[in-house]
């Protein structure tokens, strides 16, 4: 199930507000601020059918480098630009929720999307669009193909489908193909540049360029970088109206862990990169996972020997899966809940 380059993935934050001023159909996507110029990221903004929600939310690539950045507080921050803040003017927020989603785009997806019994389909084979942060249509017909493919198969005494025949065949796939660079010239580029080749391939080439960016092919692991190398961040205090403090917003999610032992653990050969003396998570890296994580599950406390230990408040955790992608050496094993726990989401 390779692919060409490792899957890539960016954290969405997202809040729900039920707001007195709706324009119903309204849709708004923004990139880069407040994020620097060499951090892949961007918002969206809808105001729903309903007769008074607006979804509104900031996905931080996790190819990011500095240590100490939170998409949750970017996020937050971002929500005070005058073009945004009135769409939330008098509002109430009324739900939050977290989640990783695929960046990798048409490069990632495997070589190869089925096993016997089994098959790749929507975000699991990575068939996300990444410039429309989409993926709910490419997911359903690629499940339809899949069903018809297993069908056929069954009907006709196969022990293979040829859903990777008909998948390579379908819209979904020219679709992907056609923003495949979109993403990987940020990496090139930057900022500026990124959005400048984007549009150029978007309104003049199509897509159909003869080459295909194949990204500097690394791990959302493996890119941050060591913290005496970045700078840090200060981010403002929260109003209480516009932003709010993380735990505030975590209550939003409905989140729901009570009597379960905790779904998150430390790969056995790894316990030394995060406690001790030896904790490389936090020397050398400034601890990440205390920025990253959304639901605030990660901190360090220092024992009575005034050594740092890492403490896993798994009760919090959202289900958003990124400590199991961006933190260094992948050392967190995340498994399951038993009992089915976790967020409780109605309208996220």
């Amino acid at each position: 199930l390779k692919s060409n380059v490792p899957q890539t993935y960016g954290l969405g934050v997202k809040e729900v507000w039920r707001v007195p001023n709706i324009q119903p159909g309204f849709v708004q996507h923004t990139l880069g601020w407040p994020l620097d110029t060499s951090t892949y990221g961007g918002s969206f903004l809808y105001h729903l059918g309903q007769p008074d929600l607006v979804q509104i939310g900031f996905v931080v690539g996790l190819d990011y480098k500095n240590a100490h950045l939170s998409p949750y507080k970017e996020f937050q921050r971002f929500k005070h630009h005058p073009a945004i803040a009135e769409h939330l003017v008098d509002g109430e927020c009324i739900g939050y929720g977290a989640r990783v989603i695929n960046e990798g785009g048409f490069q990632a997806i495997p070589k190869k999307l089925t096993v016997p019994g089994a098959a790749l389909i929507g975000c699991a084979a990575g068939f996300l669009n990444v410039p429309k942060i989409k993926g709910t249509h490419t997911a359903m017909k690629s499940g339809i193909l899949a069903a018809e493919a297993t069908f056929d198969a069954i009907q006709n005494s196969l022990t293979e489908s040829d859903f990777d025949t008909r998948l390579r065949e379908s819209w979904v796939y020219n679709e992907l193909r056609a923003v495949r660079n979109y993403k990987p010239s940020f990496e090139y580029a930057g900022l500026y540049g990124g959005a400048i080749y984007s549009g150029i391939s978007a309104y003049l080439l199509k897509g159909r360029e003869p080459w295909t960016f194949q990204g500097k092919g690394h791990r959302d692991s493996e890119t941050t970088a060591p913290a005496t190398k970045v700078k840090s961040i200060t981010y403002p205090k929260p109003d209480g109206k516009i932003s709010f403090p993380l735990l505030e917003n975590l209550a939003r999610s409905a989140v729901d862990h009570i009597d379960q032992p905790s779904h998150l653990h430390i790969k056995p050969e790894l316990k030394s990169l995060v406690s001790g003396k030896t904790a490389k998570s936090l020397t050398e890296f400034a601890a990440p996972e205390r920025n990253f994580c959304p639901a605030g599950v990660y901190e360090y406390v220092e024992d009575n020997d005034g050594d740092p230990n890492l403490i896993i408040n798994a009760q919090n955790c959202i289900h958003c899966k990124c400590c199991s992608i961006k933190m260094p050496y992948e050392y967190i094993d995340w498994t399951v809940p038993a009992g089915g726990g976790g967020p409780n989401y109605s309208l996220t």
